[in-house]
């Protein structure tokens, strides 16, 4: 039965097509039948993985491997302590990642739960209601107001129906259905009014459709294809990690291999030299580094929370941290989701409307002053038209709508809130600005009648009794409006309706809509007593024309600023929206998302591409309205395609796949529905996009701290090995023992490398560019930072335990002190690099003491490593002696040079680049006198 343009199809046309009567229905044994073809009416899941296969995949990681054979190692050279921990971090991570992926799977559940558990249905000409799970293609359903559609449908009658599509289309306001054919082929999903889709919600009104898609075949259907068909992106903090943990184990065995053959070669026993070789290798391999990185990232996820941000996988918030392009939809992110009246046209006159959203706070200016509501008559017409042409009701309340939860202790404060139709909602705030809030009227005027809005007529209209006499009021599309209008107010009078006049609201109504300002008409007429009220047709004629109200969904305030941000920080925002176009593009200027010479692309657009053409176009474009699910998941994939980290952000069920494809999906934590949420990695609390600034900030900061934690265990490490093979190459003895080692790692490779992880971040961090995709852990000269600072450590460590040993070469206590002088040189070189790690250029470029936590472990490494000279019982456990003064003063500057020699070197340097002064300008200017 699957039919791609219903909406093409006149009612009788579908009911002769589907062999049903819409008075009758299908039969039950009809609707049995139909049902062993379609299937019943629900959303398929794919093959699940059993959670204990989910489980022990997370052990198949390379890092994880290499750990567990470190945790054999210790376990094997007795260091018992160290093997509990590697075990306890890989059992940590191993549940981390089996619940990530394990709730990631739920979205489709979610999904499901859209459907509706019931439907009333037309079965042998009787109403009934029957589980939605058995509705067929062919079926007569009947809908009401709160009713959540079944299936998708075409409908045969409608009775003011208006359907909230925003979870499925992207549009900002219900959407009023028609019963006509439609005859365009290719017409958006947003654009189909005449026909109702699975999961949505039928807000006003009521209707009659027959189902014409049910299950995995309707809309709905469709997205839960795509999340099941498209996979989750392995974050570029996994793949480095991932990429670092081959390096660092090949370069680590490698080196541990070379020291133990240059030692055996140079006549040091084999045994002693394997246990030593050994250490080297425990000590090289960065078990640590799963859970430095584990803790950046939880810690980080509790300062998102601060920042209303709630982080459901650990490595998104680094993600978020290099993206390049924020893929955001409009309404609710970067608008209010609060339809606002911002321009009046009345008499000639435009006015402007201050104040956002539903608070009745603002004015009503002309030429920047507010008007006097005493003098002008027309102005309050147009208001009391507002106010009481209107079914909706504006409220202060500590609640939040859309939750239903009250706010924090934080929060606790009266907001306005919207019961009713958003358009409505508008008008009753208009005219609350002046004072026209329905309370103030309702003892002035009495409701008679109302002829409530319909898809057809396009206006709304009460009649009402005030001071003895009657009024019509109404409301609708300025078109319609005017050709039910005789009059037209101007100057306060009542005057012709002339042509001249028409053209007039024609033009006003057309620069409006220029805007992407949603236009209404307003209008009214003196009831005589002769009339006839119950007479729809002649409440609504001869009327006199009012004015133009043109709303829009106003943009966050706060929204611009975070997208200047953006920009300064070298990251693209991109609006994708199932809106209109011109009201996407006026919303897009106004925030400065759509630059100059920035294009604009409509979803009918898009599909008369090809993925190559968007591909060479995807960087150019920066707005893409009436766009359907499948049309979000490819644009998407293709700015993947050209290299972007993508960061999608979204509330509709149309927006699920595209989040679950992007690099880091963002779901909204109020509008939100739970599939967009249950698809995402990070949810937004306050639906705000200013969070996503704070989420970028935060993501970048724990990256750099991730990367300075590598530099400085890498650096300790390598001056570890090179102090060992050094030695061996020169044919010294052993300047550091197996536990000696052993102890290095545990007394520095532990609080002071934790601390690292949660350094403040530097200055001008959302001054840089992102990270590429395929940007090298070691890139902007880490791995030169790496090797040099390594090096010095390892050169000065052997030159301290040298200088010690030449004293007296043969004599064992001697050699003893000079393994102590280099056991201490090392550990201090490497708690004073730390410092230096904290900054991209040097030690002296940032205050030692402002990451308290580092100054704390430092202090607590240095009377670890006390420990062992100084306590009696564990000296003969060390091999270790008492340090003289002369010792000391010794193993501090050796221990101090990698650091500070390096620092002179970049505060020298940097000095030059900034005065601009060296010997390279004084050679050219001497080329030039020459």
């Amino acid at each position: 039965m699957e039919q791609k343009n219903w909406h093409q199809w006149s009612a009788e046309e579908l009911l002769q097509r589907f062999s049903v009567e819409r008075n009758q229905g299908l039969t039950p044994e009809e609707a049995d039948v139909r049902r062993e073809v379609s299937g019943y009416n629900e959303l398929s899941e794919a093959k699940r993985i059993s959670p204990f296969i989910l489980f022990l995949n997370q052990f198949k990681d390379f890092m994880m491997l290499v750990l567990m054979g470190a945790t054999l190692i210790s376990g094997l050279l007795g260091e018992y302590l160290d093997a509990i921990t590697i075990v306890a971090i890989i059992v940590l991570n191993g549940v981390l990642g089996f619940i990530q992926e394990y709730r990631a799977e739920r979205s489709l559940r979610a999904l499901k739960q859209l459907s509706a558990p019931n439907a009333t249905v037309i079965r042998g000409g009787e109403e009934q209601s029957i589980p939605a799970r058995f509705l067929v293609p062919g079926d007569i359903v009947i809908l009401e107001s709160g009713d959540r559609i079944p299936a998708d449908i075409r409908w045969l009658k409608v009775s003011g129906c208006d359907v909230e599509e925003s979870a499925l289309t992207g549009e900002s306001h219900p959407s009023g259905k028609i019963i006509t054919a439609i005859r365009e082929a290719e017409v958006p999903l947003g654009d189909q009014k005449n026909l109702g889709f699975m999961g949505t919600m039928v807000t006003r009104g009521s209707g009659k459709g027959v189902v014409i898609r049910t299950g995995m075949d309707s809309e709905m259907g469709k997205i839960a294809d795509l999340i099941q068909n498209t996979e989750s992106q392995e974050t570029p903090l996994q793949h480095r990690l991932e990429q670092l943990g081959k390096i660092l184990i090949g370069l680590s065995l490698a080196l541990t291999v070379l020291v133990v053959l240059a030692g055996i070669l140079h006549g040091q026993p084999p045994a002693s030299m394997f246990f030593a070789g050994v250490s080297l290798a425990v000590a090289a391999i960065p078990e640590g580094l799963p859970a430095i990185v584990t803790i950046a990232l939880a810690l980080g996820v509790q300062r998102m929370i601060k920042r209303k941000a709630i982080v459901r996988k650990l490595p998104s918030v680094e993600t978020l941290g290099c993206a390049s392009v924020i893929c955001s939809d409009k309404t609710g992110t970067l608008t209010q989701n609060k339809m606002t009246v911002k321009q009046l046209w009345l008499e000639g006159r435009i006015l402007e409307v201050t104040g956002d959203g539903y608070e009745p706070s603002g004015h009503i200016l002309s030429h920047g002053k507010s008007t006097d509501l005493k003098k002008d008559s027309s102005l309050r017409r147009m208001l009391q038209i507002s106010a009481l042409c209107n079914n909706a009701e504006i409220y202060e309340s500590n609640v939040t709508e859309e939750s239903g939860k009250k706010k924090g202790k934080e929060e606790d404060i009266l907001h306005w809130v919207l019961k009713g139709d958003p358009t409505e909602g508008a008008l009753v705030t208009l005219a609350s600005k002046a004072g026209f809030t329905p309370q103030s009227l309702e003892g002035l005027y009495q409701r008679d009648m109302e002829y409530p809005f319909d898809s057809d007529r396009k206006r709304m209209s009460v009649v009402v009794s005030h001071q003895g006499g009657r009024l019509s009021y109404v409301k609708g599309a300025p078109d319609v409006l005017l050709d039910r209008c005789s009059y037209m107010l101007w100057d306060g009078n009542i005057v012709p309706l002339t042509g001249t006049l028409r053209q007039k609201v024609a033009k006003a109504n057309e620069d409006m809509a220029r805007s992407a300002l949603r236009v209404l008409g307003l209008a009214y007429r003196d009831v005589r007593p002769q009339d006839n009220v119950s007479s729809m047709d002649q409440m609504e004629s001869q009327l006199v024309f009012v004015g133009l109200t043109g709303m829009i969904d106003p943009p966050r305030r706060e929204a611009r600023e975070a997208i200047s941000i953006c920009r300064r920080a070298g990251i693209k925002t991109v609006m994708i929206t199932g809106d209109h176009g011109l009201t996407a593009e006026a919303i897009a200027q106004e925030l400065g998302i759509l630059v100059r010479g920035g294009k604009s692309l409509t979803g009918q657009q898009l599909e008369s591409i090809t993925d190559d053409q968007l591909d060479k176009e995807v960087d150019n474009i920066y707005v893409y309205s009436r766009v359907s699910p499948e049309h979000k998941l490819r644009i998407v994939k293709s700015l993947q395609r050209k290299g972007h980290v993508v960061a999608m952000t979204g509330d509709g069920v149309n927006d699920a796949p595209a989040i679950k494809a992007s690099d880091i999906g963002i779901a909204m934590g109020i509008t939100g529905t739970d599939v967009s949420k249950e698809a995402s990695a990070l949810i937004l609390n306050d639906d705000n996009f200013s969070t996503i600034v704070a989420a970028i900030e935060e993501g970048r900061n724990i990256y750099e701290n991730i990367r300075k934690f590598i530099r400085y265990l890498l650096a300790s490490n390598v001056g570890e090995i090179l102090t060992m093979f050094f030695a061996m190459l020169a044919g010294l003895p052993l300047p550091l023992l197996p536990i000696q080692i052993l102890w290095v790692n545990l007394v520095t490779d532990g609080l002071p490398a934790m601390a690292l992880g949660v350094d403040q971040p530097e200055k001008d961090l959302m001054e840089h560019k992102p990270r590429g995709r395929n940007e090298n852990i070691f890139a902007r000269r880490l791995g030169w930072k790496i090797i040099s600072r390594g090096i010095l450590i390892g050169v000065c460590t052997l030159g301290a335990f040298w200088i010690t040993l030449r004293i007296d070469p043969d004599n064992m206590t001697q050699l003893k002190l000079a393994q102590s002088v280099a056991f201490a040189t090392l550990v201090l070189a490497q708690l004073i690099h730390v410092f230096d790690c904290r900054s991209s250029r040097s030690i002296f470029h940032r205050n030692m003491l402002q990451n308290k936590y580092l100054v704390f472990a430092v202090l607590s490494s240095l009377l670890l490593m006390l420990a062992v000279f100084y306590i009696e019982p564990l000296q003969p456990i060390f091999k270790t002696v008492p340090l003289g003064v002369r010792e000391w003063c010794l193993a501090f500057v050796a221990g101090g040079i990698p650091t500070f020699l390096l620092g002179i070197g970049s505060v020298w340097s940097g000095r030059r680049r900034r005065t601009g002064t060296g010997r390279t300008v004084s050679v050219k200017s001497t080329n030039i006198r020459a």
